[in-house]
């Protein structure tokens, strides 16, 4: 009987040690990543979750084992988040790089109650109604994961498969969560499916998901009308960009590249990138003067990113921003939105009234307020959904910018904060996404790259390369009017996901907990 314990102790340590490094692995190279992207694989992180919570022998276990997994495998997929801290928040490496490994262990929660609820609930269900609980639940964990903590849904499952349109396509039907909670469930029951009859039912739907985007590829995208968009790349060093000597010499590099870039042919719109004018822009200074006269030499309107201000009479005090200002052809200011989701310890320190130590801990941080206006910025028939930096990686800005009349989504970004680290195209992934969530046509303009026009169906049009100055032309780029249904019924799907969860877990209190021996009879195979 010891022996017999003992191996089976020695069978399930190995089984975890395994459903690790699958885990691992299947991050590292099934999101985006510098060395080779195989989207696939990013379907191990659910499997091996749903397989270690099914074969714990306790709850407790299950969520241990689950935690361990997700920790890992986030920590390895976001091990970027050392360099900014290091570099730009001139905090010491022994410091810097145990930061990917705490934002792990707190993603790997979310993976926690995904593998627990497998052990306490998707056991006691047909292998069916299991599936369906697993990808539920995912979609519900990863739908938290960007509201909880201020929200960092980064390394959404379905943004693994954004190189490939064509398996992506349900995210204008259920969301990005949704469609991660399709893949999640199948790889579950891929996974831990009782019968041969399941894992194939698993590996249709995987099929299925492609086959049927490739039909919707196939079909026109209903654009009301067409625009032309230059985006100035200007691959401005972070180290000299706030330098006032340099100051100029950056307003004339882009106003070079814009130059460049309409060489060929007039458009309806420059962007230029996140903070791309390291001085306020709404002063009357020999620089702002330099950037309207550009414009009009350009004789295009400019989208473009400078820090901000406004005083707050009450408190006599001034609250700083980061804000992107349109001008007009003639270099005249239009409107400008303020970004309303900042980055915690980047733009401001959560909790640093309260905890004035954190302050110091992360003194390279800003001290940024949020902006309360999600109107798009209009100029002809372009009305611009602006997204500022992360911005771009929560479904529900999106959402409201499209809800408030946008025809065209604009990302501005600066990621020169990341190297050549995966974190760059990870982001590119988040903002593909965006598109085809909203069926919008998305202009993603960054300081170092990656630059990019992604078309309302996730095809990438162009997408520039990293480091270097360029001008990239979006042609002929389609203004869509029309909505999604994720962006109709967005409220109703969650609803119904609450809803179908709830059921479920219902059902798993009526009946008995499958045993291992009716497992292996086939009690679950329907």
């Amino acid at each position: 009987m010891c022996s017999a314990a003992a191996t089976a102790r020695r069978h399930a340590t190995t089984d975890f040690a395994l459903a690790l490094l699958l885990a691992l692995t299947g991050t590292w190279f099934g999101f985006a990543n510098p060395v080779a992207h195989i989207p696939p694989l990013a379907l191990l992180l659910p499997g091996a979750c749903a397989l270690a919570g099914l074969r714990a022998p306790s709850a407790g276990l299950a969520l241990r084992r689950g935690w361990l997994i997700g920790a890992a495998a986030y920590a390895a997929g976001l091990y970027w988040i050392a360099l900014p801290v290091r570099i730009y928040g001139d905090l010491p490496w022994l410091l810097a790089a145990p930061c990917p490994v705490l934002v792990g262990l707190v993603l790997g929660g979310y993976t926690g109650l995904f593998a627990l609820g497998v052990h306490a609930v998707g056991a006691r269900l047909h292998w069916a109604l299991a599936a369906l609980w697993a990808g539920g639940l995912w979609a519900l964990l990863e739908a938290a994961r960007g509201v909880l903590f201020t929200g960092f849904p980064w390394l959404a499952l379905a943004s693994a498969f954004t190189p490939w349109p064509a398996a992506i396509q349900g995210a204008a039907w259920l969301g990005a969560a949704g469609l991660s909670g399709v893949l999640a469930g199948a790889a579950a029951l891929a996974a831990t499916g009782p019968t041969l009859r399941a894992r194939a039912t698993a590996l249709a739907v995987l099929a299925l998901l492609p086959a049927w985007g490739a039909w919707v590829l196939a079909q026109p995208v209903p654009a009301t009308g067409k625009a032309s968009v230059v985006i100035a790349q200007g691959n401005v060093d972070q180290s000299l960009k706030w330098d006032e000597l340099y100051r100029l010499s950056t307003v004339r590099r882009y106003a070079a590249i814009t130059e460049n870039g309409l060489r060929d042919a007039p458009a309806d719109l420059v962007v230029w990138p996140e903070t791309a004018l390291p001085f306020y822009m709404q002063e009357p200074s020999s620089f702002s003067v330099a950037v309207r006269q550009a414009v009009r030499q350009a004789k295009t309107p400019l989208l473009t990113g400078t820090p901000a201000y406004t005083f707050e009479a009450d408190t006599q005090t001034f609250l700083m921003h980061n804000r992107a200002v349109l001008l007009d052809a003639d270099g005249a200011t239009l409107g400008s939105y303020d970004k309303e989701h900042l980055v915690p310890f980047g733009e401001y320190v959560p909790f640093g009234r309260y905890l004035p130590f954190l302050k110091k801990l992360a003194h390279g941080a800003g001290d940024f307020v949020p902006g309360v206006s999600t109107a798009p910025l209009e100029h002809g028939p372009l009305r611009l959904g602006v997204l500022i930096c992360y911005e771009t990686i929560f479904p529900e800005l999106a959402q409201a910018r499209v809800a408030a009349g946008a025809n065209l989504l604009v990302n501005i970004s600066n990621d020169a904060w990341f190297g050549r680290t995966s974190a760059p195209r990870q982001h590119l992934a988040m903002s593909v996404l965006r598109a085809v969530e909203q069926r919008r046509t998305l202009v993603r303009c960054t300081n170092t790259g990656i630059s990019a026009f992604i078309d309302p169906r996730g095809r990438l049009l162009a997408a520039g390369g990293q480091f270097i100055a360029a001008a990239y032309r979006g042609q002929d780029l389609p203004l869509v009017a029309e909505t999604t249904f994720f962006h109709r019924h967005r409220m109703g799907l969650g609803a119904a996901l609450a809803l179908g969860l709830g059921l479920c877990a219902a059902l798993a209190l009526l009946e008995k907990r499958r045993t291992p021996a009716r497992l292996a009879q086939g009690g679950a195979s329907g």
